[in-house]
């Protein structure tokens, strides 16, 4: 995950450090921030904007936002960015003095909670955690949906979930994927008025008020010629998805070679569906085992004979569904995920 950090103190410059090497040694790719009176790590950036436009820019490129400050500092800063739960960064606040991690922006759906209590663990601090369903033990649905890569469809329907639980109601569980694990306390497979399904069926409704979780079940291998538009692969995406009886919220990731990293339409395309963008090496790609549709041209050209199948198989460790399809220079194949639910 990409991690913005900022401080406005030599101590808190200081305690940011900390968490960014704690957070590094957890494969985390982070940058701080500070004022230039206050910079006194040597990786730490010189922080030349306001904070409102530090956090504008967090919320654009980062996936998290920690703030080494006042907690009025960082609600003031990031309030006119905030735009949906679906869609929020994580926002952790760490005082300077590093005694406590409390998130204050999705702590669910974002991971703010659980990256707090990483911070905490790795700088000895007191984490802060106020959302109900953690203090009351009780089922989160949306911590369930993220773990699980599932999307919620209705964020209302899961607002009622949430309080039917901590009401000490019953909720009913259906699922059209294998389960592994009990069922959570709360949760029931009798009938219920209201009720949770995992399926990836926009129709289904078991109960008379049906909270669906679609599973995002496919990784899209994508090639194409350079200068490709996003428009253009995005026709051409959506295409063969409708073709294979999959719909784009059904994907969880497209991938490709890392010669196409920077390639502004396959950029352009995921920032627009909210997919990650997974690229890998020709020699990462070689490596994945498997009969793929391959060209010695292509070969020859970039060092490996297949982009999409390879790509798509390795991003989903699973088996092609649809192999190899081109057209108008650009490429594509569908690779599905082999997991069961977790209900743990």
């Amino acid at each position: 995950m990409i991690i913005r950090l900022v401080s406005y103190s030599a101590r808190g410059c200081g305690t940011a450090g900390k968490i960014a090497e704690g957070l590094r040694s957890r494969e985390h790719d982070c940058r701080c921030f500070a004022p230039a009176a206050y910079c006194r790590n040597p990786d730490t950036e010189t922080l030349e904007q306001a904070a409102t436009q530090w956090a504008e820019d967090g919320f654009r490129e980062a996936g998290a936002l920690v703030f080494c400050c006042a907690a009025g500092i960082a609600v003031r800063a990031i309030a006119p960015c905030i735009e949906s739960k679906q869609k929020d960064p994580a926002v952790v606040v760490v005082d300077e003095w590093g005694k406590f991690a409390i998130p204050i922006l999705s702590g669910h759906l974002g991971g703010a909670n659980e990256l707090a209590l990483m911070i905490a663990e790795d700088i000895s601090a007191i984490p802060v955690v106020t959302t109900a369903t953690d203090l009351n033990h009780v089922f989160a649905v949306d911590v369930f949906a993220k773990k699980n890569h599932l999307r919620i469809e209705d964020m209302q329907l899961a607002k009622e979930v949430s309080a039917a639980l901590l009401a000490g109601k019953s909720v009913g569980f259906r699922s059209d994927l294998p389960c592994h694990g009990e069922l959570p306390r709360g949760l029931t497979e009798k009938d219920a008025e209201l009720g949770i399904c995992i399926t990836a069926d926009p129709g289904k409704v078991p109960y008379e008020k049906t909270l669906r979780l679609l599973p995002m079940r496919y990784a899209a291998g994508l090639g194409c010629r350079r200068g490709k538009s996003a428009e253009e692969l995005e026709a051409f995406l959506l295409r063969q998805l409708a073709d294979c009886g999959v719909g784009i919220h059904e994907l969880r990731c497209v991938a490709s070679i890392d010669l196409k990293e920077d390639e502004a339409g396959l950029v352009s395309l995921c920032k627009k569906f909210g997919l990650p963008f997974v690229t890998y090496s020709a020699e990462q790609l070689n490596a994945v085992p498997g009969d793929f549709s391959g060209s010695e041209f292509v070969k020859k050209t970039i060092g490996v004979d297949s982009v999409c199948e390879r790509s798509a198989a390795l991003a989903s460790g699973g088996g092609l569904v649809k192999r190899k399809t081109a057209a108008d220079g650009m490429t594509f194949a569908l690779a599905e995920y082999v997991e069961a639910i977790r209900l743990e």
